[in-house]
Order: C-alpha cells, then structure tokens, then sequence
C-alpha cells in the first residue's frame, strides 16, 4: 500500500516537471496573433490522466503551473497562468472521465474528441472577457489594437467576438487535436511504464 502511494506521487511527480519543462517550449501559430502560443505541456499531463485517473491529472496540471511559475515567473499577474490551469482542466477532465468509463482506444479517442471541443469552446468566453481585457489593461494595448492584430491574419475579425471564434477558436481546436495525436501515438507504448 505504502509503496503504491510512494509509485503514485513519483509518477505525478515526474509529469509535472516534464509538462512545466514543455510548457517553456511554446512558439506561435501562422492563423493566429502572434500573442497565442503552441505548446504542448498537456501531453505530460494527460498521460497522467489516462494512467492514474483524472483526479491525478488535475493535480498534475496545476503542479505544471506552479513548476512554470517557479522557474520563470509569470508576465500576466497570474491570470495567464490561471487561464490555462482552467482551459487545461476542461481539456483532460472530459477525457479523463470518458476514458475511464470506457477503457479503450474508442474511449481515449471519444474522450480526446470531447476535451479537445470542450477546450476550444471555453476558450471563447474566457478570452473575450477574461484574458484578452486583461491583457489589453496590463500591457496598456488598446483592444482596437489587439482586435487590429488579428484583423491582419483573418480579415473577417471585426470586433472581439469575431476575435474569439476565428483567432482564439480555431488555436485552442488546433493545439487540442495536435496534443490528441501525439498523445494517442505515445501512449500505448508508453503505458506499461505509466502501469507499472
């Protein structure tokens, strides 16, 4: 029992720090302002969800934020840190449930299909009125500015709900599928190590 509990924290342990090390890698998009960054920390974190349950998996995404934070700090005042410690949880928590439910490819395949959609949805409301006015407040950048920015990779962008569904929408779609793959691809063989 004891060595099981001691198995299970080294595991989310271990996930953590490889998610918050990926989370430093990140670099932008051709469809979306160069301000949205792809990374894909949440590989790390939903191989933990798949292997020890979405309770773990929630516990890895917030040590990733905490791991990140202490190594680099935060350049938002924490919102940006606490944006994507929630869009990641609506990420792995559906895919997570899902996929304990039905264990199996189908499942983890349903269960990816349903956080990816989950996330990019609740990207929409939480960047137009959480995460693009903070911004647009703390680095004193007027939104017709940032609004102007997206403007100039999608011409349909007019305002900032246009912003949300053709820049923001299209991102959080976009980094939900590429990390659905990746972590499709890895995790059957990497799972007897996660079992273990």
């Amino acid at each position: 029992m004891k060595r099981n509990k001691t198995v299970y924290l080294v595991k989310i342990s271990l996930l953590s720090c490889l998610a918050a090390v990926l989370m430093l890698f990140d670099f932008p998009v051709f469809f979306s302002p160069s301000f949205y960054e792809l990374d894909f920390s949440e590989i790390p974190v939903l191989l933990g969800t798949f292997s020890l349950g979405p309770v773990a998996g929630v516990i890895i995404e917030f040590l990733k934020i905490i791991i990140k934070l202490l190594i680099k700090g935060t350049s938002t005042a924490y919102v940006g840190e606490i944006a994507n410690f929630v869009i990641g949880v609506a990420f792995i928590l559906p895919a997570g449930i899902i996929y304990k439910k039905i264990k199996s490819k189908k499942g983890a395949i349903i269960g990816l299909i349903t956080g990816t959609l989950t996330l990019a949805l609740l990207s929409i409301p939480m960047n137009a009125f959480v995460l693009v006015p903070f911004y647009s407040e703390f680095y004193k950048l007027p939104m017709d500015v940032i609004i102007g920015m997206g403007t100039k990779i999608i011409p349909l962008i007019t305002d900032m709900f246009t912003f949300a569904i053709f820049a923001v929408f299209p991102f959080n779609l976009f980094k939900g599928i590429c990390v659905s793959v990746i972590t499709l691809l890895v995790y059957k063989h990497l799972s007897p190590i996660l079992h273990k």
